[in-house]
């Protein structure tokens, strides 16, 4: 077999060399019995050193990874997390280093009419300044044998002799799914929670952090734990000192108030028992508290409330900032070592988060110190 393959070779490639070579002659002005026979030798020296691994420009492949999943799982890793798939924050891409978000404020400007004012009559400023986005570096790394599972599963069963085996692109992206859905659970509660620090698990500052470190955010006085009792009242202190403009019509549908589910459904109870006011034991009670939306979150913490203008547009409170890395360097899956069976998955990343007015910010914080 392997002779009548190395046959079927010598034929086609003298065939081509001629065709071609005598298109090519007769196009240059050379003579055809002396070019022909020039590149037929010339080709038949060149197959078997093809053949053999030999080509002109040596590729290194250090990965099966196609690419064919990059957005997909980048998407999904910055996006599905429930305060951006909410609407509730803005998020910046691409934000390599670090990101300024400006920030103008007018000073009162009204006074008497004058005849010829001067520059002395002039009253109110204009105050420019600016908060950072500034990512910090972090990765997501596991490893595992993919012979695990071909007692499984047939698709992750690798393919090729037994020493060159290689890692299915289904399996791969079935891999990079189950991760997926592993860093988003995580990233949504870091884009809450997250506290910046050299320690392990400390990636970076979430919202919460964020909010109790300023002290411009307006805090609501002797907080006591969310109860059935306190519920109300919690929403009530809240509420009455969120600022006047942030009241109004046109602003109040994005000016929210953010709960953990656990103390939604308190308030959702307490409006259920109501004897007169109350909805049907079987509904669900509405979202809302004297008009404010009320946004329940899984990872948000208990005894915690917070009112703030949030939408996905640069007018949100609340920003996020992450770096989409270059696909080579985003994703790597290779084996981990050369000797090995194992496999490595390895994503990097950039994100971080911070508040523009936290002055416009109300926050009730109940949880023990």
């Amino acid at each position: 077999m392997k002779a009548m393959k190395m046959i079927v070779t010598v034929l086609l490639t003298v065939l081509i060399s001629v065709i071609g070579g005598g298109v090519v002659a007769t196009a240059a002005g050379f003579d055809p019995a002396v070019f022909i026979p020039v590149t037929t030798g010339l080709s038949l020296l060149a197959a078997p050193m093809a053949r053999a691994g030999i080509l002109p420009m040596a590729v290194n492949i250090t990965s099966i990874y196609a690419g064919e999943v990059l957005d997909q799982l980048l998407v999904r890793a910055t996006t599905n997390n429930e305060m951006v798939a909410g609407g509730h924050m803005h998020i910046e891409p691409n934000v390599q280093k670090k990101f300024a978000i400006p920030r103008l404020r007018a000073g009162k400007m009204l006074q008497k009419r004058k005849e010829q004012p001067t520059e002395e009559d002039s009253k109110g400023d204009f105050t420019v300044d600016e908060r950072y986005l500034e990512p910090k570096e972090f990765m997501a790394f596991t490893t595992f044998n993919p012979r695990a599972f071909e007692r499984f599963w047939r698709p992750f069963q690798p393919t090729g002799e037994l020493v060159f085996r290689e890692l299915p692109a289904e399996a791969q992206n079935k891999m990079l799914g189950e991760m997926a859905k592993v860093v988003d659970f995580q990233l949504g509660g870091e884009f809450i929670n997250g506290v910046y620090g050299e320690e392990e698990e400390k990636f970076f500052d979430g919202i919460v952090t964020r909010i109790v470190a300023e002290d411009d955010v307006v805090k609501v006085a002797d907080p006591v734990a969310i109860t059935e009792s306190t519920v109300l009242a919690a929403l009530k202190g809240t509420v009455k000192l969120i600022p006047k403009a942030m009241k109004k019509a046109t602003v109040k549908p994005n000016m929210k108030l953010f709960m953990s589910v656990t103390d939604a459904e308190t308030y959702d109870y307490v409006l259920t028992e109501k004897p007169y006011k109350g909805v049907d034991y079987t509904q669900m009670s509405p979202e809302r508290f004297k008009g404010f939306k009320i946004v329940p979150l899984a990872d948000w913490p208990e005894n915690v409330i917070a009112a703030a203008f949030s939408t996905p547009g640069i007018d949100s409170n609340f920003w996020g900032g992450v770096d989409y890395i270059d696909d080579t360097t985003a994703i790597q899956i290779d084996k981990l070592t050369n000797a090995g069976e194992k496999y490595f998955f390895k994503m990097l990343m950039k994100a971080d988060t911070n508040i523009v007015w936290p002055e416009d910010i109300v926050l009730y914080d109940a949880r023990e110190v």
